[in-house]
C-alpha cells in the first residue's frame, strides 16, 4: 500500500532522515518507535508532504506522491493525525470533524466512527478544548477518518494520555483496520501499546532503521533495550 525508498529527510544542512526505506502492506498496523529526537516526526512529516524530501522516492500503491503537496495526498488517500493532537479548540466535536472534509459526508461515515468512540457522540456538541486529553485523541484520529483515506499515519497517539484511554484507542485501532480494511502507521514509545497493536515494528536510530521484528518474533525486552540506549 506505501513503498518508502532511499528516503532522506532534513532541516537546513541536518539530515535528519538517512536513506530510509520500508514498505507497509495492505491492512497492515506498523509501529515505528524510537526515542525523542530520533527522527520519527521528521519521516511522517516527509510521507503526508508537510516537509519536502531531499531524495527518494513515496508511492502509495503505484503512485508516486513524493512531489504532491499535502492536500493533494490526503486526495490520494492519506491522512495525519499529528502529535498534539491539534484539535480546533473553539470548534465543537462535530465542526472539528468535518473540518478536513470534502464535501457532504455520509450518514453511515459518522454512525461508524460514533461507534468506535462513543464519547465523542455524547460530547459532539461540546467545544473540542473541553475534552479531556484522552477524548481530543479520538477527535483527532475521527477527523482523519472522515477522509476515508487508503493509509492512517499517527504520531505519538499515546503521548500525555492516562493508560485507560491508551487501551481504548489501541482497541479502536484494531477495529479500524478490520471495519475500513486501511493500512496504519503509528510512531510510538510506550512498548505495552506497540505489542498490544501493531502486527511489525521499526525501530529507528539517528535517523536510520536498526531493527525490524514482525509480531511472531516481536520481543519487549529487545526494543526497551534499543530504545534506552
Amino acid at each position: 500500500m506505501l513503498t518508502v525508498s532511499q528516503l532522506n529527510v532534513g532541516y537546513g544542512q541536518s539530515r535528519v532522515v538517512q536513506d530510509v526505506s520500508f514498505q507497509l502492506g495492505q491492512d497492515e498496523i506498523l509501529a515505528i518507535m524510537g526515542r525523542n529526537g530520533m527522527g520519527k516526526t521528521t519521516l511522517l512529516k516527509s510521507l503526508i508532504g508537510i516537509l519536502p524530501v531531499r531524495s527518494g522516492s513515496i508511492k502509495l500503491s503505484d503512485q508516486e506522491i513524493s512531489g504532491l503537496a499535502s492536500y493533494e495526498r490526503v486526495r490520494s488517500g492519506i491522512a495525519y493525525v499529528p502529535q498534539g493532537r491539534m484539535i480546533f479548540p473553539t470548534l465543537t466535536v462535530h465542526e472539528n470533524m468535518i473540518s478536513g472534509a470534502r464535501g457532504d459526508v455520509e450518514k453511515s461515515t459518522f454512525d461508524e466512527i460514533y461507534a468506535l468512540f462513543p464519547v465523542l457522540h455524547e460530547m459532539r456538541k461540546r467545544k473540542g478544548g473541553n475534552l479531556s486529553g484522552g477524548q481530543q485523541q479520538q477527535l483527532a484520529i475521527a477527523r482523519a477518518l472522515i477522509t476515508n483515506p487508503k493509509v492512517l499515519i499517527l504520531d505519538e497517539p499515546t503521548e500525555g494520555i492516562q493508560p485507560s484511554i491508551i487501551k481504548d484507542i489501541a482497541r479502536a485501532l484494531r477495529e479500524i483496520r478490520r471495519l475500513r480494511k486501511i493500512s496504519i502507521v503509528v510512531t510510538e514509545q510506550v512498548v505495552s501499546f506497540m505489542m498490544d497493536v501493531c502486527d511489525r515494528v521499526l525501530v529507528l536510530d539517528r535517523g536510520q532503521f536498526v531493527h525490524e521484528a514482525g509480531r511472531d518474533s516481536l520481543d519487549a525486552d529487545t526494543i526497551k533495550r534499543l530504545l534506552a540506549v
